[in-house]
């Protein structure tokens, strides 16, 4: 269904956006990809790569989700909306409160507007582990972009509209991600860990991209998608990127979990788990219910199951932890 269609990124000159565009060029034949951002420096880097005489989909436009205006002009004849772009570290949300609400929930309610009045056909948006019993500012906004998104099935009209979400945990290498951080103090021979006992979720940018490839493919509309994917200890990671290094334990940081969580306890009865996901349904739509118990295996979870880090029973050694360490090193070179 991707074939043939327009199709725009916003945010799409972050570590997302180029993976997003790499791979969706190799495997579709859209009309139109369009990526929208508001950084021109990373826009001209991004078209060397892509640039449009390889690639004759691809399409450059300057903006931010802050402007409505812009937006309206950007989605003009769009079908379908990736909605990437966010301030997503969680310190700077925390110093900068009202600067990470504008753009998390001010701008994900003008890409709402922008894609019914545009008569895009479906929009789907990224969301974080964070959103999910959010302990922290940036977790509160991906939280309340999430609801946005969902009650935006409500009240599109006679617009043929789909409105869908994303969530996953830690991306393999993402800008700002312990990774790279772990990689930088590695070279100073002392890493810093925060709590032995943390855990987190773990996947890589392109298996992040191929699942929001294959949600946009089974959206009906108001689901939360939620991938099954691996846990990993931190300090598996570290013993994975530095071997004996001496380590520091300085505490667990403001607005920062022990363990995350992707599917909390009070949403697991419209919860529905599928062989390699989960689909957290909308409690308004008894249709879509439905439909998602009687196609593809689908099953409500238990009463109070709860999808979380550290009961996960899938795991991550410290051997493959190395691998995929290696494949980021490699890539940054």
């Amino acid at each position: 269904m991707l074939d043939g269609k327009t199709v725009l990124v916003t945010g799409g000159t972050g570590s997302f956006g180029r993976q997003f565009t790499e791979l969706f060029l190799a495997k579709h034949r859209p009309k139109k990809l369009i990526v929208f951002s508001r950084d021109e420096l990373k826009q001209y880097e991004m078209s060397q790569r892509f640039p449009d005489s390889v690639h004759t989909p691809m399409r450059y436009f300057i903006g931010d989700v802050r402007d409505r205006d812009r937006l309206y002009r950007a989605f003009d004849g769009v079908d379908i909306v990736v909605h990437a772009a966010a301030l997503k570290q969680v310190p700077a949300s925390e110093y900068n409160p009202l600067e990470a609400i504008k753009t998390n929930i001010l701008g994900a309610a003008n890409v709402i507007d922008a894609a019914i009045d545009c008569n895009v056909k479906r929009v789907i948006a990224l969301s974080s582990d964070k959103a999910a019993n959010p302990v922290n500012l940036y977790g509160a906004t991906k939280l309340c972009s999430d609801k946005l998104f969902v009650a935006a099935n409500n009240y599109s009209g006679y617009h043929e509209i789909r409105f869908s979400v994303v969530r996953y945990g830690n991306v393999v290498g993402s800008r700002g991600s312990v990774v790279p951080f772990f990689l930088k103090m590695k070279e100073r021979g002392r890493l810093p860990i925060t709590d032995p006992r943390m855990t987190r979720f773990w996947l890589t940018l392109t298996q992040g991209v191929e699942f929001v490839l294959a949600s946009i493919e089974r959206m009906r509309g108001g689901e939360i998608f939620v991938p099954k994917i691996p846990s990993m200890k931190i300090v598996d990671l570290a013993e994975a990127i530095a071997p004996g290094c001496p380590r520091e334990i300085v505490g667990i940081r403001p607005g920062e979990k022990l363990h995350e969580v992707m599917v909390p306890e009070d949403d697991a009865h419209h919860t529905v788990a599928y062989d390699d996901y989960f689909a957290i349904l909308p409690e308004f739509s008894s249709n879509s219910t439905r439909e998602h118990l009687t196609q593809n295996g689908g099953k409500l979870c238990p009463d109070r199951f709860r999808y979380s880090s550290d009961s996960n029973d899938r795991w991550l050694s410290v051997e493959t932890l190395r691998e995929m360490v290696g494949h980021v090193e490699l890539e940054a070179r």
